[in-house]
């Protein structure tokens, strides 16, 4: 008997296809405004008969909506929910700034521009020739009266004649190179001579004093010759050795030097409050002593004067 083949059915079940989250998104919109509903119905409930009708009128109208004492929908003393167009039309020109942040961002501007004249001095000192075969002899820094460039002598390569006040051929070619940087900007200059502590014995009632000084004016006719503009000068000084680069050798070739200031605003109000005419000075001594004061009060009450007056002294003429 031929034996029948076993024949296995496997009954294939689909599942129903899958329904995604939507209904979430559905019913958190559904909680959102549940919760919106029951915000309305509190804040009627404890709104005023003016805030309801401010409410009433805003939904009216919302742009031009001025009555209930309030531009606001729902005035809860200080939270404004509508800005007011009167707010918006304010010109920026008219707003109060005080004069602390006035002082405050032109400092800050200032600063920047020294720092940008910093720069600048420096690249023209590492492009240009002349300045790159000195610039050992030329410091720079930034200090509080403004930016400062020093020319200091080297040993063997002074500034100037010893005793004099001429500049060198090469010391004028690097005053004029620095003047067509200095003559562009707005600032005022200040020039400082500076000498070593070594005596000066060239000539009697000449010291070190006069010799700064001179060398000082020097340089600020080299440096007017080079572009700087005359009325640019603030400040000529000339310092003797009182204000040595090298405090633990006096007579180093260092200390003979040419400061150049460009000055800050702050500096140069108070180069000018300082020596303005109009200030009022420490001691009056147009004023008369309090001897004097006395005796020109006894000579008006005993009545010397008119006697003085009357009888003048040997040899002077009575007028």
């Amino acid at each position: 008997m031929e034996q029948q083949p076993i024949i296995i059915k496997r009954k294939k079940v689909v599942a129903g296809g899958h329904h995604g989250g939507s209904w979430k998104v559905a019913f958190a919109d559904f909680a959102t405004a549940m919760m919106a509903f029951f915000l309305v119905l509190w804040l009627t409930a404890t709104a005023s008969p003016e805030q309801k009708k401010a409410v009433e009128g805003y939904f009216r109208d919302p742009v031009g909506f001025t009555d209930g004492g309030s531009p606001n929908p729902v005035d809860l003393e200080g939270s404004a929910s509508v800005i007011n167009e009167a707010s918006m039309d304010v010109d920026p020109s008219q707003i109060p700034i005080s004069d602390n942040v006035v002082d405050a961002l032109s400092e800050t501007l200032e600063q920047r521009r020294m720092n940008e004249l910093f720069q600048e001095l420096k690249q023209r000192i590492e492009e240009n020739e002349t300045l790159q075969e000195f610039k050992d002899q030329l410091l720079i820094d930034i200090t509080d009266e403004g930016l400062r460039i020093q020319i200091v002598d080297r040993s063997g390569r002074p500034m100037f004649d010893s005793g004099r006040a001429e500049l060198k051929y090469y010391s004028q070619e690097i005053l004029f190179e620095l003047a067509k940087t200095l003559g562009t900007v707005d600032n005022r200059l200040s020039i400082t001579g500076h000498t070593d502590a070594t005596p000066f014995g060239g000539r009697p009632g000449y010291t070190n004093w006069e010799l700064s000084a001179d060398r000082a004016n020097t340089a600020r006719r080299a440096l007017v010759a080079g572009g700087v503009r005359a009325q640019q000068i603030a400040r000529v000084v000339g310092l003797s050795d009182s204000v040595l680069f090298d405090q633990s050798e006096p007579t180093a070739a260092v200390n003979r030097r040419i400061s150049i200031i460009v000055l800050n605003k702050k500096t140069v109000s108070s180069i000018q409050s300082s020596a303005s005419a109009t200030g009022t000075p420490l001691i009056d001594l147009t004023a008369p002593s309090e001897e004097e004061q006395n005796k020109a009060r006894e000579n008006l009450e005993s009545g010397d004067w008119l006697k003085e007056k009357a009888e003048p002294a040997p040899g002077e003429l009575n007028w």
